[in-house]
C-alpha cells in the first residue's frame, strides 16, 4: 500500500459513495488506475466494504454497539458464530474495555434483546453489554 492508496481511503472514508471519475480527478490518475487499486486493496482485504451511514431513529430502527468478552482460547469460535448473525453489522476486535465490539442494528428493541440473548448463549461468552444508540451524529 503506497500513499495513494491512503488518500483513496481517506477519500472514501469521507464519501463511500465518491465516483471512480471523481477519485480519478483528485488524485490525476485514470480511471482505470483507480479501479485497479480499489480492486487490489479489496482483494488484499484492506477495503472489507462500503457503508451507509443511518440515523437508526429517524429510520425507525434500534441499534446498539455492544462489548463481548470470550474466554479466550475460544475467541475466534465465537467470531466465526457472531459472523452468521444478520443483525450484527460490524465486528471488531479490540484493546479496550472488550475483547470485541459488536454493531447491531434491527426493526425493534424486542429483536435486539433477543439478539443480545443470543450472543449471551455462544460458547465461552462471558459478559455482553449493551450500549444502545440514541442518534447519530457523524
Amino acid at each position: 500500500m503506497d500513499s495513494l492508496d491512503k488518500i483513496i481511503i481517506e477519500e472514501l472514508l469521507k464519501n463511500a459513495r465518491i465516483s471512480k471519475s471523481n477519485l480519478a480527478k483528485k488524485l490525476n490518475l485514470t480511471e482505470a488506475a483507480i479501479r485497479k487499486r480499489l480492486k487490489k486493496l479489496e482483494a488484499s482485504g484492506i477495503i472489507l466494504g462500503y457503508r451507509t451511514v443511518i440515523d437508526y431513529q429517524k429510520a425507525e430502527l434500534v441499534a446498539s454497539i455492544t462489548g463481548v468478552d470470550v474466554e479466550p482460547e475460544k475467541l475466534w469460535k465465537a467470531i466465526e458464530k457472531l459472523k452468521v448473525l444478520d443483525e450484527i453489522k460490524t465486528i471488531m476486535l479490540t484493546s479496550g474495555d472488550h475483547m470485541i465490539l459488536v454493531e447491531i442494528v434491527t426493526d425493534k428493541m424486542d429483536r435486539l434483546e433477543e439478539v443480545h440473548r443470543r450472543i449471551e448463549g455462544l460458547e465461552g461468552v462471558i459478559r455482553v453489554c449493551p450500549a444502545i444508540l440514541i442518534k447519530g451524529i457523524k
